[in-house]
């Protein structure tokens, strides 16, 4: 365990932070039972905690730690009148949460990308290698719609992601021995056998969790191919695209 006293105060303020989020993930299915008042002390949490991420980003470590101490207070209200339930996690385990690797092309993103990295984020912290535009071709034999670098940027401000990093040319576990997580989260539809990546990590010396999501997010546009095909019949029926 992590002796808190040695903590960096960016590090304990991080975790404090975490686990204002996480309950507040929690309060979701129970949002439906509350009244107006206790709803507007949510929505206050919630800005509280963004002001907080904000301030942290910026360096200033007091700030973000008065910001998440008003959202503490606000939800642990709600809890000791019984309008809520759910359990603060230990500083210490919130410190050493394991890493999580997800690996993806993210070419359009949709909500079931967002959903991936969501249930990423609930097991520890995320790390997303993202598709380099060649492995991209090698694989789905088309281009990219989106160039590589600016997948990395949009994936890199998603709050689920501690650090998103561009994958390897020559070898797609290349950056999974470089980051060895300590869970590798799969979505329903990606490529890779479990017991495949299992074999190949253990040849160089890694032995991650494999979690394959089961579950598929459901919506009419969860789909990099879809999206562009409708944005394709889109722009044909407007003439966006047309010369003059």
């Amino acid at each position: 365990m992590a002796d808190l006293a040695s903590v960096q105060p960016r590090r304990r303020v991080e975790a404090y932070i975490l686990n204002v989020e996480l309950a507040l993930e929690k309060l979701g299915a129970a949002k439906q039972n509350l009244d107006a008042r206790a709803l507007k002390l949510v929505e206050l949490a919630k800005r509280y905690v963004d002001d907080a991420r904000y301030y942290l980003e910026k360096g200033d470590v007091f700030t973000a730690l008065a910001d998440i101490a008003y959202a503490e207070g606000l939800i642990d209200a709600l809890r000791w009148l019984g309008l809520v339930e759910f359990e603060w996690q230990p500083t210490s385990k919130l410190l050493e949460r394991p890493k999580v690797l997800v690996a993806g092309t993210f070419d359009i993103l949709h909500p079931g990308h967002i959903e991936l990295l969501r249930q990423a984020w609930l097991r520890g912290r995320v790390y997303v290698v993202v598709a380099r535009d060649k492995t991209v071709r090698r694989f789905k034999n088309r281009d990219p719609i989106v160039p590589e670098e600016q997948r990395l940027e949009v994936v890199s401000a998603i709050r689920y992601v501690h650090k998103a990093v561009l994958g390897s040319e020559k070898d797609v576990l290349e950056p999974v021995r470089a980051i060895r997580p300590d869970i590798i989260l799969l979505g329903p539809d990606q490529w890779a056998d479990e017991s495949w990546l299992q074999e190949r990590l253990e040849q160089g010396g890694i032995t991650p969790r494999i979690e394959r999501l089961r579950e598929k997010k459901q919506c009419s546009l969860c789909s990099t191919t879809r999206i562009a095909c409708k944005a394709v019949d889109i722009v044909e029926a407007s003439g966006l695209c047309k010369e003059g």
